[in-house]
């Protein structure tokens, strides 16, 4: 459907090194592609405008249409060149249309652009990228033309083409009083589901009769009264051009969806409307129409792509099916005369069965077995693998076959007639049966022939895609996800004058002939220019004399652009052609011209083949754009021999030394060097030139790009090959050891594998003495050198004493300069999992050995508090012995302390609850960070729970700041009196009466219960009388609120799945009270009339087990209050957002594939209705104002916005030391509302 609109385009450069490469030409400048073998022109897809493509198409095979817009001319319409005058009236959209046509008409192009004519319509990019419906189109379209043509002489074309007159007769039983109404139309819509085809739902719309009677009486104008009636609808006027919309896209209130109706639905070419229309009496061609747009739906109701299949009627395009494909259509044809011999019909075979039947009806067993008694062999063995399943067949004839509602019996319907014939065995068409006793007219609707009917062929226009289709093509679109959408019909009695047949130009205005003739000569010359630069190349040609010969390849003596000459040459001449040309570019050339084929490679410049015979194609001989071509004498350059030819290929290899403690870059352990050696060079010759006396030479075995991991050496019956012959490559690397680097090989076997990729260096920084004397050093080293030598080598290396080896260490130094842990001195680098090229810092210190772990600790989980410090412990240690080692570092005593882990978020994380546990034991690692907490903790199977206590919410009293309050719950707060050693890990709840109350140790299988009785011994519920447990309620707190509501008294802690630090707030009751799994609590608050204020919160307990809509809601707080229904609003309060959310009748969107049972839940978005929330009601009786928002709201926004604003200002602050932040990186999108179909029309009454 998106056609081209991702399409981008590129310019590729050659990638020569001569810098000489030819640039394609971007898309835009290429004309369009002229139209293919059917001669019609497609229209773009601007991204989702199929659905307006095919309308238009539609419209442009409407010759009456058609030849009525090109009538109007400028002095109606105007012109496109007064449309910027601000006083000049000019219908731009019937303008563009004609436009639009002539250039579908008559503009040599493969598909025209829609551009001009949506801007015509007032739409943006964004209108053009969404899909609509093409019916809805259809008629505001329709719309829009009517209003751009008022007072022209084309006012009255919509309706003089399309206008019809639909009545409804309604007749009284008693009286026979006849009511009329007369209804106008411009197109047709009729139902799908449940009908056949067209002329069965048209019968129901205009033959069949609806009857008022028994409780539906229809009160009667003359009589006065409520009597029994009949009511009918007739066609009364029928437009010269009949569009009939189908109802495929429903709604299913079960599922609360819409759907696609994909079911069989048939529609004639030719279609007699005598017996729906008022008037039957005219001649039989007044009723007569035939099909010629037929637009198609592929896809589902939430989207998709529309064509369209049109009959052209006045043979403007050129129709003919591929020989390739009608040889393909003639065997398909035998094989399925073949197919046919040899497999009987199952339709004729089973109306045959059914029609022998005395019984109107016999159960689909039955028919299966009398098929297997009557053709020896059982529908299953015979049909099911080509037709399926019996009853599934049968259920897919409904025309022919009538099935029981349960679908366990079967018949034949009783009238059926065939309307199209049709190839494929097992189809049938039927026309609609008898309805009250009144037949179908098999005289007026014979069996049709299926050869094309006079007056032109079909095609497919599917955006810019036009395609010849066969008649019976139609037939495929009768049913499925790719079906037909609308029906065009036109008057058979309509005839063409026979100059317009085949004749695009007929009634075209003189203005847009020469338009058009305009832009065809254009496209002519632009298509001319574009031939020309398509077919020509550009060849780079290299002059002997700007050349020298050196290092086995040529090289320019000047610069590369003063050594080269560019020429560009039609790709289709000859040989003979090209050395012409060279010929008279070089006119100054003495003696023999030959020309070769060269090609730089990184060596330079060498040559291959000569270029000879004349007569050969530049193709044939191999010259295609950017090729280069040597231009010499065949023999010498600069008086040196030139070897051409692949067999004296110069290769480049890169020849590795090792390198010294002090040589090589970054990261590099090798020193590189190229040299260039012919490919016929023998590695004898190599060896002489590249090792010294002793050196033996090495080739990476892994591949030219991979890692080098493995070398090998070249044997002595080596020497004998080329560098060609053992693979050696440009880009392939050789190493050469001397005698003395060769304490790093390793030799076994005879043959020798070196561990050179391992060897490379570490950087050592000094940290130990004063900052001017901060120096580091290169330190080459192995993967298996030991931490210990690189240390000494590193004190020798920096000039420092000797003795320091003894009160330092090496600690690796992170990206952000901080030092990680030291590294134990047995280790190996590989051991120490350090990369080579890292930086170590030496520091003071000893190292841990192999069995110690270095640790960071800290007091407290707030680093800007407590420092972080460290520490070396043995492995073996407890996490006892490892506490008190730490206590003992940091200063401080007493066993009312713990260990817990430092967690990614950097805060304090699992407790090390195994006092006697190791810490290798607990997987404690090197470089971890631990925490010391204060408290001890709880025994293994006990929870240690902070306790809050929720007092119950007071009125404001008069006077009251509002700012003290949130929504009704004023925060007065009472700090709880604790002493120093027992304080208050957190402040009371900011928004609501909660107060910290203490901690209880408790044992998780214990109960709810339980938990209530133990908190009513801590010291600030000693005053309060609590006669059961029943009468408190727990909550869990989450952020510094109550969170979720734990219910069942009984159940135990564990199960609740309480985290180490989450809190439980008690809050007591007046009642005892006992919640169940579906009830909800609620708690409700009724607006003051007159204030922006509310009285105390009301708890509300309701059981949304049932169901917990919206309506279900209103009913309940309704109840509660002892209002109706109809006269409360209810919203739902978000403190954190100071927003009130109405909860109103909604009806929330799910798609297909999330779809639920049940849907319209006020517990899923946007509401989440949980425990605890607040509900505003506002009672209409005496507060029609629908504003939930108090005063407290509006102060509580206005902090939210100062805050935003200060944040706002902080980040543009830090922006300017870091100007590309993220979010600048990372813009929102924002998301597309969703907007109607419209079209934009000026005002010309």
């Amino acid at each position: 459907m998106f056609g081209d609109l991702f399409d981008e385009d590129f310019s590729f450069i050659s990638n020569n090194h001569w810098g000489k490469g030819k640039t394609s030409k971007p898309r835009e400048c290429e004309p369009p592609a002229p139209r293919d073998f059917t001669n019609l022109s497609g229209i773009k897809n601007q991204g989702g405008t199929c659905y307006l493509n095919s309308l238009l198409q539609t419209l442009l095979f409407t010759p009456e249409f058609r030849e009525a817009l090109f009538s109007l001319g400028p002095e109606e319409l105007g012109t496109l060149d007064d449309s910027r005058k601000p006083d000049a009236k000019v219908r731009i959209i019937p303008l563009q249309l004609q436009r639009l046509f002539a250039q579908l008409l008559l503009l040599d192009q493969q598909a025209a652009s829609t551009t001009d004519l949506t801007e015509s319509f007032g739409w943006n990019s964004h209108e053009e990228m969404r899909q609509h419906d093409v019916q809805e189109l259809n008629r505001i379209l329709f719309s829009a033309l009517e209003t751009s043509l008022v007072g022209t002489s084309g006012h009255d074309l919509i309706n003089r083409l399309y206008h019809g007159i639909v009545v409804n007769h309604i007749v009284c039983k008693e009286c026979k009083n006849v009511s009329e109404r007369q209804e106008d139309f411009l197109d047709l819509t009729v139902a799908v589901k449940g009908v056949a085809g067209l002329e069965e739902a048209l019968w129901n719309m205009y033959v069949e009769e609806e009857y008022f009677e028994n409780d539906n009486l229809y009160r009667c104008g003359a009589c006065d009264k409520l009597v029994e009636a009949s009511k009918s609808a007739k066609l009364r006027k029928l437009p010269p051009f009949l569009t009939v919309s189908l109802l495929r896209f429903n709604f299913d209130f079960e599922k609360c969806e819409r759907y696609k109706e994909t079911s069989c639905y048939t529609f004639p070419l030719h279609i007699d409307l005598r017996p729906f229309c008022e008037q039957p009496e005219m001649d039989d061609s007044e009723y007569m129409y035939e099909l010629f747009s037929v637009i198609i739906h592929k896809g589902g109701c939430y989207g998709g792509h529309y064509h369209v299949y049109i009959r052209d009627v006045d043979e403007l395009g050129n129709w003919q099916l591929q020989e390739e494909e009608e040889k393909l259509i003639e065997d398909k044809a035998g094989r399925d005369a073949e197919n046919s011999k040899e497999t009987e019909n199952p339709l004729a075979v089973l109306k045959g069965i059914l029609a022998e039947e005395d019984s109107k009806q016999i159960p689909v067993d039955q028919l299966g077995q009398k098929l297997l008694e009557k053709k020896g062999v059982s529908w299953n063995k015979k049909y099911r693998k080509q037709y399926g399943a019996l009853r599934k067949y049968l259920q897919h004839h409904p025309q022919v076959f009538q099935l029981s509602p349960d679908a366990n019996k079967v018949g034949l319907k009783e009238a059926h007639e065939l309307l199209v014939e049709l190839d494929s065995p097992g189809q049938a068409l039927q026309s609609p049966p008898q309805s009250n006793g009144v037949p179908w007219n098999s005289e007026k609707n014979p069996l049709r022939p299926r050869a094309t009917s006079a007056g032109g062929h079909w095609f497919d226009l599917n955006d810019s895609k036009v395609q010849p289709i066969k008649e019976k093509d139609i037939e495929k679109q009768f049913q499925g996800k790719e079906s037909a959408y609308m029906l065009f019909y036109r008057k058979s009695q309509l005839k063409r004058p026979p100059e317009a047949r085949g004749n695009p130009r007929y009634q075209i205005p003189e203005h847009l002939l020469d338009e058009m003739n305009a832009a065809n000569t254009e496209l002519q010359k632009k298509r001319a220019e574009c031939d020309s630069a398509n077919n020509g190349i550009d060849l780079h040609l290299h002059l002997s004399s700007c050349y020298k010969f050196h290092n086995g390849a040529l090289h320019p003596s000047l610069s590369w652009k003063e050594s080269v000459v560019d020429l560009t040459i039609d790709r289709r001449k000859t040989l003979g052609d090209l050395r012409q040309a060279v010929f008279q570019m070089l006119d100054s050339w003495e003696g023999d011209m030959v020309l070769s084929l060269a090609k730089p490679l990184p060596a330079g410049l060498h040559l291959y083949q000569m270029l000879d015979g004349d007569e050969l194609s530049l193709d044939g001989v191999g010259v295609a754009d950017g090729t280069d071509i040597f231009v010499w004498n065949g023999k010498e350059v600069g008086g040196t021999r030139v070897l051409a030819g692949a067999e004296h290929e110069p290769v480049v290899l890169n020849v590795l030394r090792l390198a010294g403690h002090n040589e090589g870059g970054k990261g590099q352990h090798f020193t590189e060097a190229q040299h260039t050696f012919s490919c016929s060079t023998s590695l004898g010759d190599l060896h002489r030139a590249l090792a010294p006396s002793g050196g033996i030479v090495l080739r990476n075995s892994s591949g030219e790009e991979k890692e080098a991991k493995n070398w090998e050496v070249f044997h002595e019956e080596d020497m004998e090959e080329t560098i060609r012959s053992v693979g050696l490559r440009d880009g392939c690397s050789v190493l050469i050891l001397d005698s003395h680097d060769q304490s790093f090989v390793n030799i076994s076997s005879g043959n020798l594998t070196a561990f050179t990729c391992d060897i490379s260096w570490l950087q050592v920084k000094n940290f130990c003495g004063a900052e001017d004397e901060e120096n580091q050093v290169k330190i080459t080293a192995t993967i298996e050198t030991v931490m210990s030598d690189i240390k000494m080598k590193a004190i020798r290396e920096l000039h420092l004493e000797e003795e320091l080896a003894n009160e330092s260490c090496l600690r690796p130094v992170s990206g952000n300069g901080k030092l990680l842990s030291p590294v134990p001195e047995d280790y190996t680098v590989k051991e120490a999992e350090l990369k080579m090229g890292s930086l170590l810092g030496l520091c003071h210190g000893k190292a841990p050995t192999s069995t110690q772990l270095f640790l960071y600790f800290m007091v407290g989980s707030d680093p800007n508090s407590s420092p972080e410090m460290e520490i070396v412990v043995e492995e073996t240690a407890s996490v006892g012995e490892c506490l008190n080692l730490m206590l003992q570092k940091c200063g401080l005593s007493g066993d009312n302390w713990h260990l817990r882990r430092l967690d990614w978020c950097y805060e304090a994380g699992e407790a090390l609850s195994q006092e006697n546990a190791t810490l290798k034991e607990l997987n404690v690692c090197r470089g971890d960070t631990l925490v010391i907490m204060e408290g001890k903790l709880p025994e293994k199977g006990f929870l240690k729970i902070p306790i809050w206590w929720l007092r119950p919410s007071s009125r404001k009293k008069h006077g009251e700041n509002a700012q003290d309050q949130v929504n009704g719950l004023t925060c007065q707060m009472e700090a709880l009196q604790v002493s120093a050693g027992t304080a208050s890990p957190e402040a009371t709840h900011p928004a609501m009466e909660l107060c910290y109350a203490g901690r209880i140790e408790i044992a998780g299988e214990a109960s709810l219960e339980e938990l209530k009785l133990q908190a009513l011994t801590l010291p600030c519920y000693q005053e309060q009388v609590v006669p059961l447990p029943s009468f408190l309620r727990a909550w869990t707190v989450d952020s510094k609120r109550p969170g979720k509501l734990l219910r069942n008294n009984k159940q135990r802690l564990n199960d609740y799945k309480l985290g180490a630090s989450m809190g439980i707030c008690i809050e007591p009751l007046q009642k005892e009270e006992n919640l169940g799994p579906h009830e909800l609590l609620l708690r409700v608050q009724m607006g003051i009339p007159g204030e922006r204020d509310y009285s105390d919160c009301r708890d509300l307990v309701w059981d949304v087990s049932k169901e917990c809509t919206t309506w279900a809601l209103r009913q309940r707080v309704a109840s509660h209050y002892c209002l109706p229904v109809e006269k409360i609003e209810i919203a739902k309060y978000f403190p954190e957002r100071f927003e009130w959310l109405p909860i109103s009748s909604w009806t929330q969107q799910i798609s297909k594939r999330k779809r639920r049972k049940k849907q319209e839940s006020l517990q899923s978005a946007p509401y989440h209705l949980r425990d605890g929330d607040i509900i505003g009601v506002k009672n209409l009786l005496l507060d029609d104002t629908k504003d939930f928002s108090t005063v407290r709201d509006d102060i509580g926004k206005e902090k939210q916005r100062q805050l935003a604003l200060e944040k706002k200002k902080s980040r543009q602050a830090r922006s300017v030391q870091e100007p590309f932040s993220l979010e600048e990186k990372l813009p929102t999108k924002p998301r597309k509302p969703e907007v109607a179909l419209s079209i934009n029309v000026g005002v010309f009454r």
